[in-house]
């Protein structure tokens, strides 16, 4: 039995060096598929972390909202106009706030803080405020009204809520096939220095191939640690942190699995020379 042959049959679970090193001679449809599992595993816990973790707070939010709060020409106006803050709802991930005047008085303990001002809205975590103003624009719209009370906001979340999650996963399953890709791509000729380097048998499509495998073991890493986030284990600096050690742990795999690949010395070895007696 060749080397080729023995690697493409076990090219199914990249969660090992063998197992990574095993997709550099499988097809293309076998890396996609098994991508798409993991993409799907990852896509269902972030899922599952917005319906428990986030949702919760946000129907409560809108359960607190009076009735004659409304959002008109660019300005929130607020039954009381008072510049007094106002706690709507507050979880464990995020709490949702009205400050008109943006003090910020009203802290919390949760771990990110979505705050209604006067002309805009504000996302605050420990890191500060959120601010990108040539890619994000968080002042509300002056050319029409948003309704912004319960009586009209509770039925309009609460028939949308399955499917904004929804949208939220598909979401994340294209974005990780783009990422994947794209770092695949990235990664691909370092790890054909590395293989010529190490006199290892395995060509540029495969090396691209193992570079999307690679990836595999920091995705499930990630996948964890949502999932324990969400269950309360972990903090957000913890997640942040998951997120660097997620690409860490991709690297490392790449780099041991370049190691289970045959030597080109003996995956084809030199023929018998006819003329030498």
């Amino acid at each position: 039995m060749n080397v080729p042959a023995l690697l493409y049959k076990t090219a199914w679970l990249p969660l090992t060096p063998r197992g990574v090193a095993a997709f550099a001679t499988a097809r293309f449809h076998r890396v996609f598929w098994v991508q798409f599992v993991f993409a799907l595993l990852a896509a269902a816990a972030v899922g599952w972390f917005l319906h428990a973790a986030i949702a919760p707070t946000f129907r409560a939010a809108i359960d607190a909202l009076p009735d004659e709060s409304r959002i008109t020409t660019g300005v929130l106006m607020w039954p009381t106009n008072s510049a007094q803050p106002v706690l709507l709802a507050e979880g464990r991930v995020i709490s949702v706030v009205v400050d008109l005047d943006q003090t910020g008085r009203v802290a919390g303990s949760a771990d990110l803080k979505l705050q209604f001002g006067r002309s805009d809205w504000q996302l605050a975590s420990f890191f500060g405020v959120l601010h990108a103003p040539g890619l994000l624009d968080t002042t509300y719209p002056l050319a029409y009204t948003v309704a912004l009370n319960r009586a009209d906001l509770l039925p309009w979340w609460g028939a949308r809520e399955p499917f904004l999650i929804g949208l939220v996963m598909v979401g994340m399953v294209v974005h990780l096939f783009a990422s994947w890709w794209t770092l695949a791509t990235l990664y691909t000729p370092l790890v054909w220095l590395g293989a010529f380097f190490g006199n290892r048998d395995v060509g540029l499509l495969g090396c691209w191939r193992m570079a999307g495998a690679a990836l595999m073991p920091g995705a499930v890493f990630m996948t964890a640690a949502i999932v324990f986030y969400g269950l309360g284990a972990f903090q957000l600096p913890q997640l942040l942190l998951a997120v660097v050690m997620h690409l860490v742990v991709g690297w490392f795999y790449l780099v041991v699995s370049l190691m289970a690949l045959p030597h080109i010395a003996t995956a084809a070895a030199p023929k018998k020379n006819p003329f030498k007696p």
